[in-house]
């Protein structure tokens, strides 16, 4: 940090002589670029808001002119109040005063959730199903959206680009690959509906990324089996500052040659350039989670919607732990441990080569259910088995926003999930499957037989399997396997089965002598 320290003053010489372009040190009171008009302050939780000024000035916050609450900008300059949980409504005028006057307009009280992840969900409105229509339809001035500027970085940056935007066809559709999320939109367009309140988007997703780089250190140092990534992690950050100091002592050295040059009327020398950090990229351990998420931790919300994993195929229960470090290291830095998480399973895809490394990641997302306030959407049944981006995500948002109004919003009336294995019992030469999530009961979608059921006695050898709805349980035989011990369902990255319950929600892929947290 010492040699970080020399660089900046360095380069604040060089703005103060006009070698660089700079703008004055401002006394001004400011804000991250979460805060702005158009906002969605989430409802009935304590609401924390930050910002920089003077070291020791005096910062206010009110609420429609009435102050809600105050701090001292601190040897840094930061400073953070927390206003007081608010019921939803709104527009609300919310004042900043220090030196200087900040007002914000139209600002609601509503639900606040995240939505991040990699193309499926940065996928545009504009990219998918019904495109036309459903930009023509997105008139909902209770939503609003925020959608994070793509940028990386190997430290914590205290801000992101972004700024908010009212829920219209034009902003709907405008910016990056289609526009906003999609996935995103169709959630909180039920979300809304589904509560009546105001709803905020935050869009940070980056197409083909990893999960490494979403996750802050405090989640992957919980995990004894990242442990490596969290040693490339302290390396990286202890050898970056090595690697500048050659770099940093040039720059120094040429602070009096460009003054002199500037002095003589003569062209300035050239000067060197920061090396990259190696976290600095969008698919390092961090390098996300420091330039589009750290700048708005701890922006009050409900919690977060994700749509990744096809960038880590292959890696089998090990992506398990890499959720678990994600899910614990943002509830650590929101300072929410009952932080809301509900995830997209992938959906069928010709990936090619071998046809389980799918189903591996299947049953990885599968167990990242027995955390708390977790929920899944599957989409066997709204696949594109040729393109990896299918283009139906109004389910995908209808099917998360379901388990979040079951869940987080406490209508248990509703049916949020499709049958889920529980147990099975062999019996003779049969097996019976027992599931959880049943809802109404178990159901075939076409009415024809249950497809993608395989059967195995203790060779393992799997073999197509009969399958027949028995009540609340699925009966599985094959005339090939007289005594069997273990079935499969789904279980191939081109599988698009016909089990569901009766409320049309598709049965998760699952194996009986799967891996198990």
């Amino acid at each position: 940090m010492e040699l970080i320290k020399r660089w900046c003053v360095a380069v604040a010489l060089l703005c103060a002589a006009g070698f660089v372009g700079g703008a004055a040190v401002r006394a001004n009171v400011t804000l991250p670029r979460i805060f702005g008009n158009d906002m969605v302050l989430q409802r009935e939780m304590t609401v924390p808001v930050w910002g920089w000024a003077d070291p020791g000035e005096k910062v206010a916050v009110r609420v429609d002119d009435k102050e809600a609450a105050s701090a001292v900008a601190d040897e840094k300059g930061q400073w953070m109040v927390k206003l007081p949980a608010m019921p939803a409504g709104g527009p609300h005028k919310l004042t900043i005063v220090g030196k200087n006057t900040i007002e914000l307009a139209n600002v609601l009280a509503g639900e606040v959730w995240i939505c991040s992840g990699q193309s499926n969900m940065e996928m545009g409105v504009a990219a998918c199903k019904d495109a036309q229509k459903e930009i023509a339809d997105a008139n909902y001035p209770q939503i609003r959206l925020f959608l994070v500027d793509k940028k990386t970085s190997g430290y914590p940056l205290n801000d992101v680009g972004g700024n908010w935007r009212l829920c219209n066809p034009a902003n709907i559709a405008a910016g990056g690959w289609g526009g906003f999320s999609a996935a995103a939109y169709y959630f909180g367009r039920e979300i809304h509906k589904g509560l009546n309140v105001p709803v905020g988007l935050i869009d940070t997703s980056w197409g083909g990324t990893r999960i490494e780089p979403w996750t802050p250190p405090e989640g992957f140092a919980q995990m004894p089996a990242l442990q490596g990534i969290v040693t490339a992690i302290e390396k990286a950050n202890a050898e970056y500052p090595k690697t500048c100091a050659q770099t940093l002592d040039q720059l120094e050295a040429a602070i009096p040659p460009a003054r002199k040059a500037l002095a003589d009327g003569k062209p300035m020398p050239p000067l060197p350039t920061v090396p990259r950090h190696p976290l600095d990229h969008e698919q390092q351990p961090t390098g996300l989670y420091n330039a589009m998420v750290r700048g708005f931790v701890p922006f009050a919300s409900r919690g977060a919607i994700w749509y990744q994993g096809e960038s880590n195929l292959g890696e089998g229960m090990l992506y398990f732990e890499k959720m678990k470090a994600l899910i614990s290291g943002w509830r650590k830095v929101w300072g929410q441990p009952d932080m809301a998480l509900y995830f997209v399973q992938l959906a069928p895809f010709r990936y090619g080569g071998d046809p389980y490394r799918l189903p591996g990641i299947w049953e990885a997302q599968t167990a990242v259910l027995t955390l708390p306030n977790t929920g899944m959407a599957v989409t066997t049944d709204i696949s594109t088995i040729n393109d990896i981006h299918p283009p139906n995500k109004q389910d995908v948002g209808k099917r998360l926003a379901l388990a979040a109004l079951a869940k987080t919003y406490g209508k248990k009336e509703i049916v949020y999930s499709g049958p889920m294995y529980k147990s099975m019992k062999a019996d003779g030469s049969t097996i019976r499957l027992s599931f959880d999530h049943v809802g109404g009961g178990l159901a075939s979608r076409d009415g024809k037989d249950l497809t993608w059921f395989e059967i195995a006695a203790a060779d393992k050898a799997f073999v197509k399997a009969q399958a027949k709805i028995e009540g609340e349980t699925v009966v599985v035989s094959s005339e090939k396997v007289a005594q069997p011990i273990a079935v499969r369902f789904g279980w191939n990255e081109l599988a698009e089965p016909n089990f569901m319950n009766k409320e049309g929600l598709p049965a998760s892929p699952f194996r009986t002598e799967g891996a198990r947290p």
